[in-house]
């Protein structure tokens, strides 16, 4: 790991910030931009041109609105869920590199080579404010885990029957989506021998992006992702239809403002992390080589991998307004009878090919036949394992339509 520099570190995290900060006030704009031309609407376009000022006035109205503080709520939890959810938002971010980075070195057969090894790997900078970090991914997970509290605490501390349900919804959801998203990247992490995530770009850079061979672990990760975050049409913990606004139906103000930023940030770490593990990060295909100027070459990989994590927010806005929400029965089949199985078999695939050497294409190819083999499975059961099929009574001849019939 390179030595820590409270200078470098204080200008990495105050940087990092902004841009969250930046990006989340404009990530509102074009989630409403997005929707409206789905929906064949304007949009907004009144302040500012275009509506490019939209998210400026909104902020202000988050701040001008009034703290209010229910007498019915437990005020210490009630204040304390907003900080969770948008603390381990915060926090993710840390370990996943956003610009060019070096992997650490390997193992060294001699002290003085390993020494000389981290002399070379720590006289580069690393766009990743805690470089080197073994258990990369681990960590991000770990934090995903513990944004799950911040939701049930909003529930249960609003003690309003509405927001408990959301904030319960919201737990089984997340814990039962959590098993398919670390399934999914197992077999990469087996692949590239270790669950850093420079020495994953590594990887990439020198075999080609994990895209190619696992499109299956891509796909389960994504969708694990969007259901994690609670994005449609996986957003049953909030349902404004059903419970009025989910789990934080007592929110107003900034506090509010706080739960909405956790959302968007998870967005963005998790596309972050995509673009990391699944499309060789800062590398397009080996363009970058050719730049010699090490400063050009460091703002190119930089503007890559932050377009490529653009790109896959893109996506997110519009799958939210594409695919309509499933129902709780639904979403829960998906997760543990058919992403779940999925995940286990491409793993189980995954040990496979690495046992007996065999050529990563093979993986590619499995993955293509898992895929259709679901699809075929599911169009044969007629799509009752997600969609599980009901017994429906007919009404005899004559009763009027609205009344109820007890009969066999």
């Amino acid at each position: 790991m390179p030595p820590f520099d409270p200078t470098y570190t204080a200008i990495l995290i105050v940087g990092v910030m902004g841009f969250l900060l930046g990006l989340f006030a404009y990530l509102t704009l074009a989630e409403r931009k997005v929707s409206a031309w789905v929906q064949d609407r304007l949009g907004p376009n009144r302040v500012g041109p275009g509506g490019l000022l939209q998210p400026v006035a909104d902020g202000g109205k988050f701040f001008l609105k009034e703290e209010t503080f229910p007498d019915h709520v437990d005020k210490v939890f009630y204040l304390l869920a907003p900080v969770v959810a948008l603390g381990t938002a915060f926090l993710a971010i840390a370990v996943v590199p956003f610009g060019s980075t070096v992997a650490p070195p390997a193992p060294q057969a001699t002290v003085a080579a390993f020494d000389q090894a981290q002399a070379e790997y720590r006289s580069h900078f690393s766009f990743a404010v805690a470089p080197g970090l073994d258990v990369g991914i681990l960590y991000v997970f770990a934090l995903g885990s513990l944004a799950v509290y911040g939701v049930i605490l909003a529930g249960w501390s609003a003690n309003n029957k509405y927001s408990l349900l959301g904030s319960l919804r919201s737990s089984a959801q997340i814990i039962s989506y959590e098993i398919p998203l670390g399934l999914s990247v197992l077999g990469v992490f087996l692949i590239a021998g270790s669950l850093n995530l420079e020495r994953v770009i590594d990887w990439q850079t020198r075999h080609g992006w994990f895209i190619l061979f696992q499109p299956l672990a891509l796909l389960l990760f994504m969708v694990s992702t969007y259901a994690e975050a609670g994005r449609l049409p996986f957003d049953l913990p909030e349902a404004e239809q059903e419970l009025v606004g989910g789990y934080h139906t007592e929110y107003t103000s900034m506090k509010l403002a706080m739960m909405l930023m956790a959302e968007y940030f998870h967005l963005v770490t998790t596309s972050f992390i995509v673009a990391v593990v699944f499309l060789g990060g800062w590398s397009l295909f080996g363009l970058e080589s050719f730049i010699t100027n090490p400063v050009v070459a460091a703002v190119v990989k930089l503007v890559v991998l932050v377009g490529k994590m653009t790109l896959l927010v893109g996506l997110a806005l519009l799958v939210r307004w594409t695919i309509p929400r499933f129902r709780f029965d639904q979403l829960m089949n998906l997760a543990w009878k058919v992403m779940i199985p999925l995940g286990l078999i491409n793993l189980v695939c995954v040990m496979f090919v690495m046992q007996l050497g065999w050529p990563l294409v093979v993986l590619t190819v499995t993955s293509v036949l898992l895929f259709f083999g679901a699809g075929y499975v599911s169009l044969r059961l007629r799509g009752s394992v997600t969609n599980p099929k009901r017994p429906v009574k007919k009404l005899p001849p004559g009763l009027p339509a609205g009344v109820t019939y007890a009969g066999r």
